[in-house]
């Protein structure tokens, strides 16, 4: 119904638009310096991403009882079944954060969209996938969008300048992050998907997710670097709390926009999304986008938007 469409579009653009912003504002902005953070930004993206792991376990926590009247004991799937997704997974957001340091959230933005490459590249490595010719140049339109995009928003006189190190944790973060969509598509074929639902996967990634995080934390020494700059900064925690329930809604409203009007629908809401945060990280922070940028941009969505339309037309139009 045009309820649930509204419920889910909105719910969506709630959550990513704010996650998005939060993620900016906690990793770019200057606060009050410390001993450890002198420069005084914010010293962890390991710790952001403890924060969004240890509620989005709480939340699958609960709605595994709900469904199933247990936490693990319906799991088909041990715990260390996902374990190789959830170090991908936990790679891919700590890399996304860390890159923000380095790269705008515009460039950021695009870039994640030519992850259609390695994922790709995953599927016929984990799956042995034969992808069809199509595919292959859109990901080669894709990929000179984003670098048309990301080469034209080089600014020298900008914080947030596109340089090397960032394009590293950008590829370190599609990489990361396709390794972990492909082996979840394996661990549905394994166990099959009646015997894992959407919400045993956030469970299950999040709950290994968790335990590699906070040993990271304390191996690092961040958790001390940490709490001495939230006690000199005590607003960023509520930073770090808004975006880890932004996060934990996201990923419901995910399951359940997929659930009701299926993947072309939620892409499609998703696609808008990511314009959106270009839009407002633009205006917000202060980016100036060129020409030639919107160009690249352009050619990155309008790709998207031609794979949708492709993919709808091949479930003959049905969403």
């Amino acid at each position: 119904s045009a309820t649930k469409f509204m419920a889910c579009f909105v719910g969506l653009q709630a959550s990513y638009l704010t996650w998005g912003y939060m993620q900016e504002l906690i990793m770019t902005t200057t606060f009050n310096p410390t001993d450890s953070a002198p420069d005084g930004k914010f010293p962890s993206a390991a710790f952001c991403v403890f924060s969004n792991r240890f509620l989005a376990v709480i939340v699958a926590m609960i709605a595994v009882k709900i469904k199933h009247g247990s936490v693990f004991k319906a799991n088909k799937a041990p715990l260390s079944a996902f374990t190789p997704c959830a170090i991908s997974n936990t790679v891919s957001s700590w890399s996304q954060y860390a890159s923000l340091k380095y790269v705008s959230f515009p460039v950021q933005t695009v870039f994640k969209s030519s992850k259609i490459i390695p994922v790709m590249l995953m599927g016929k490595v984990l799956q042995d996938i034969v992808y069809p010719r199509t595919q292959y140049v859109e990901a080669f339109f894709i990929t000179i969008g984003v670098a048309i995009f990301s080469v034209s928003s080089k600014s020298p006189d900008s914080e947030n300048t596109t340089e090397t190190i960032g394009l590293l944790f950008m590829i370190c973060y599609i990489c990361s992050d396709s390794f972990t969509s492909q082996w979840q598509h394996r661990l549905y074929n394994t166990y099959g998907k009646s015997n894992i639902d959407p919400y045993q996967m956030m469970l299950g990634v999040n709950s290994n997710a968790i335990i590699i995080t906070t040993i990271g934390l304390l191996v690092s020494g961040d958790y001390a670097r940490v709490y001495e700059f939230l006690l000199v900064n005590p607003h960023v925690l509520i930073y770090n709390i808004i975006t880890a329930i932004t996060s934990a809604s996201g990923q419901l409203c995910i399951y359940y926009t997929i659930k009701e009007f299926g993947p072309i629908v939620f892409t499609i809401i998703m696609t808008v999304r990511q314009m959106f945060s270009i839009c407002i990280s633009s205006i917000v922070f202060g980016h100036e986008i060129d020409l030639v940028a919107l160009l690249g941009a352009s050619l990155v969505f309008g790709v998207l938007f031609y794979q949708i339309r492709r993919k709808y037309l091949a479930k003959g139009g049905r969403a």
